[in-house]
């Protein structure tokens, strides 16, 4: 469905545009023909004008306005729904990801009676041994909880149950 959501805001954004232009080139060769043109050789000062295609031109314009600016709305109403649903969508995704850290880790803490190690930690949640240790210094300054550099280099946090 957000494929053909897409695809519908496009088309309709890239028609918007094309009658908008067609609008805009009919008004500047409108705009070009009734200038005046320079006198002729012999001096006289002749007016060509017709009518139809000014007529043509007129009507193009006015249409172009008519049909492009509400396909332009409406594709960029289309777009920015779509735009609004995917970042609702993202702090979701990203809220429960939260949620099921915190829940890993606190199930961690009450298995391992409040020692967990990062390494550990990295394994359960499948998160870069990095952003593990982001997490656990996190929690371990919110929860004020020590930690210890064991003698082959891991590092353990104790936690208070």
């Amino acid at each position: 469905m957000k494929t053909a959501g897409k695809l519908a805001a496009g088309w309709l954004l890239t028609l918007g545009f094309m009658f908008i232009t067609l609008s805009i080139t009919a008004e500047i060769e409108k705009h070009n023909m009734i200038k005046p043109l320079p006198p002729s050789i012999d001096g006289n000062e002749h007016e060509f004008l017709n009518k139809e295609v000014l007529y043509v031109l007129d009507i193009t314009a006015k249409q172009g306005i008519i049909f492009g600016f509400p396909t332009l709305l409406l594709g960029g109403w289309l777009a920015l729904g779509l735009y609004r649903q995917s970042k609702n969508e993202k702090i979701a995704i990203d809220k429960q990801v939260r949620e099921n850290l915190q829940s890993l880790f606190y199930q961690m803490v009450q298995e391992n009676k409040g020692k967990i190690s990062l390494l550990g930690f990295a394994m359960q949640s499948q998160l870069a041994p990095t952003k593990a240790k982001e997490y656990l210094d996190v929690k371990a300054k919110e929860l004020n909880a020590n930690f210890k550099v064991s003698q082959e280099g891991a590092v353990l946090y104790y936690f208070d149950i």
